[in-house]
Formats: C-alpha cells, structure tokens, sequence
C-alpha cells in the first residue's frame, strides 16, 4: 500500500538552469517516477541559460512577478506570463525564461521529469543572443 505524503521542502538549491527550487514532490523527496512539482523563484535581472528538457514536458503556473519566456529556433519568439497565467513548454524546445522586472518571480513548476535536478540541454551559443537582453512585453 502506498502512503500520502506531505512534504516541507528543505532550503531552496540552485539549480542547473541557475534558478533557485524548492524541492517539492521529486524523486528524492517521494520517489516518484513521472513527474516533479517545485516551486521557482527568480530574482529580478536573473535569466536562465539557454537550454531544453530533451524529452520532457514543462508547465508553471506564476504566482508573483513576471516571467518572459524566449523560445524557439533561434530564440526570437517571447511569452510573457504573469500572476495567474500558466505556460506550457513543449518537450524538446530550445527557451529561456527571464525576470526584468524589479521583484521576485515565484511560479509552480511541473515537469514530466522526477529528478529535483532537471534534465537539461544548454545551448551556450543562445545565451549570446542580443534579443535577451530586451524587455519582451506583451
């Protein structure tokens, strides 16, 4: 019989997009198979490198703050979330999710990914890219 259980993260950890996560529902905290719960929070100025989850889904659900999300070839698309927008990132797809704002961003994160520590592929190449450096807003 499996138990419910109820988890008090421990501190949050950077992590390998150089965001800070609250553990959450991971493999390490429940032994889950198929999925990862965290909470993200982004410091105002603070970008993500350039990367992808490979074959994995990702979603969040923003709770405070602004998060734009350059994706795609070549990184020229943005979506800008804010609180109470979810984002949908598609397996495979290249992305950066940025805060230019003046506050933290804080959203729920899922992922079709159990590690506490995401799966990821960098693309250091993007992280050049000047369009990052712009304010996308919608």
């Amino acid at each position: 019989m499996s138990d419910v259980r109820v988890i008090r993260p421990p501190d949050a950890k950077k992590g390998s997009t150089g965001f800070e996560y609250m553990a959450g529902v991971v493999a390490e905290t429940v032994a889950c198979e198929k999925l990862a719960l965290q909470l993200v929070r982004i410091q105002p100025g603070v970008r993500s490198q350039a990367h992808s989850h490979g074959e994995h889904e990702s979603a969040a659900y923003v709770l405070e703050g602004e998060v734009v999300t350059w994706y795609g070839e070549g990184l020229l698309h943005h979506a800008t979330a804010r609180p109470g927008d979810f984002v949908f990132i598609p397996a495979g797809v290249p992305h950066v999710a940025a805060n230019y704002g003046e506050v933290d961003a804080v959203a729920l994160m899922a992922r079709s990914d159990p590690g506490a520590q995401e799966s990821v592929e960098t693309f250091p190449e993007l992280d050049r890219l000047a369009n990052l450096d712009q304010q996308g807003r919608q």
